[in-house]
């Protein structure tokens, strides 16, 4: 039986570690909040609300979907009602 040690990180985490990540963004969840993807490790990040990158845990990402939801009925709102004032002109 061959001893197979579990990699701690695998060859694309190193070349990030050592050059950096290649962030994209993965989702927009608003106009200032943003979800990013690294391209070469698949590491993802978020916006946090004092305009710093944070790793993207099942919290921010819970919070980010509830601000989502939140944003496109305001949209939405904002549409219907410029809509239905435009007409009254």
């Amino acid at each position: 039986m061959e001893n197979k040690m579990p990699l701690l990180f695998s060859p694309k985490a190193w070349i990030c570690a050592i050059f950096d990540h290649r962030f994209t963004v993965s989702q927009k969840i608003t106009d200032h909040i943003k979800e990013y993807k690294c391209t070469r490790c698949g590491e993802e990040m978020t916006d946090t609300a004092q305009g710093f990158l944070a790793k993207l845990t099942p919290k921010f990402r819970e919070t980010n979907a509830y601000i989502a939801k939140i944003h496109q009925r305001r949209c939405a709102k904002k549409l219907f009602s410029s809509k239905r004032f435009s007409k009254a002109s």
